[in-house]
């Protein structure tokens, strides 16, 4: 019996070992597996949200990297003497921004479209944005089998998202032009590749937000207001239910 019991317990080591590999690509493109004995206390939801995570928080990173390119005005604003600098500060894990008087998630990103705000439009919206998708991932980066995500949280980040969309592309100063330079509609030189970013995150969030719905046997609510006439939806608000 007792040695029943030994080879059982072999066995369940050498499950657990097996999980704890991580497998990556190399640098000549050769997979390598490698121990890390984090991957034991994590299941493979956990993992799948610690990578889109990951994902999102990139994709967010790209996007105010292109739109400081797009917009070389807030740049000058941001007060930093590179754009890797200004984007190294709003993504720096801290988002108390001074010149944002202590707004956080919606209250931020809607200031970047404040006609009578005269500093970094770019760094409010991105660090509103990134406010909304830290606290729907509960402030963490690092996920395991005891953590707990809401999924309404994660559909209302993904609905805020959309609506930054439709504000980037709509919200214009006293004459006429765009507050916020995005996608570039002309036919001759179209360049569509915010869209392409925010749908990417956007979707990640939604696939999450499923995931995290059906394994904790609750429905999301969904709002039908339309997006045009929305406002950024509460995150941090939320409580899990």
């Amino acid at each position: 019996m007792a040695t029943n019991r030994f080879v059982a317990f072999l066995l369940a080591l050498t499950l657990l070992l097996q999980t704890a590999c991580a497998t990556r690509v190399g640098a000549g493109g050769q997979k390598e597996n490698r121990f890390d004995p984090r991957y034991i206390a994590k299941s493979e939801i956990d993992r799948v949200v610690d990578t889109s995570r990951a994902e999102v928080v990139s994709g967010l990173r790209r996007i105010a990297e292109k739109l400081y390119k797009r917009n070389p005005r807030e740049l000058k604003k941001s007060g930093r003497p590179s754009l890797e600098a200004a984007l190294e500060r709003l993504f720096s894990g801290r988002l108390d921004f001074t010149e944002l008087e202590g707004r956080r998630e919606g209250a931020a990103a809607m200031h970047a479209f404040n006609a009578n705000y005269q500093g970094d439009r770019v760094l409010a919206l991105m660090a509103g944005l990134l406010g909304m998708v830290y606290a729907t991932f509960e402030n963490k980066d690092d996920f395991y089998m005891l953590d707990s995500l809401d999924e309404q949280k994660l559909y209302n980040c993904a609905r805020n998202l959309e609506i930054a969309i439709w504000k980037l592309a709509s919200s214009r100063n006293g004459n006429g032009e765009l507050v916020l330079l995005s996608n570039e509609w002309d036919p001759n030189n179209p360049n569509l590749s915010f869209e392409r970013e925010f749908g990417r995150a956007i979707g990640l969030l939604d696939f999450l937000s499923k995931i995290v719905a059906d394994k904790n046997g609750r429905a999301i609510t969904r709002f039908s207001q339309s997006v045009a006439t929305a406002v950024f939806l509460p995150i941090s608000a939320l409580g899990f239910r």
